[in-house]
């Protein structure tokens, strides 16, 4: 599988900084490659033609749908990371969500 290519955005890239952290240190130990960047939400144009996923924080969660269009035409899968596992900024759960998105 090539590397997986997934943008994780939040209101400034702050938060989801450490948890694409996380996520990249849990995809390491289990030998998954993934490349994880964190941006803010209002920075997804730029990154549509090189992601594969795009990952939503929680708090996040009602730009879906906005998200949904900015993306439409390019195949990039779209999710919300899970609440509990983005405020304890578990990076095992999160990678499990990512690859369950990117199915």
């Amino acid at each position: 599988m090539e590397k997986l290519r997934v943008l994780l955005i939040c209101g400034s890239g702050a938060s989801s900084g450490f948890m694409a952290a996380n996520i990249r240190k849990a995809a390491s130990s289990r030998g998954i490659e993934i490349n994880v960047q964190a941006r803010s939400e209002s920075t997804v144009e730029d990154y549509v033609e090189d992601i594969d996923c795009l990952m939503i924080g929680p708090h996040l969660a009602s730009i879906k749908e906005d998200m949904e269009e900015i993306c439409e035409g390019y195949p990039i899968r779209i999710g919300v990371v899970d609440r509990e596992a983005y405020a304890h900024l578990n990076g095992d759960k999160a990678l499990d969500q990512i690859l369950e998105v990117c199915k």
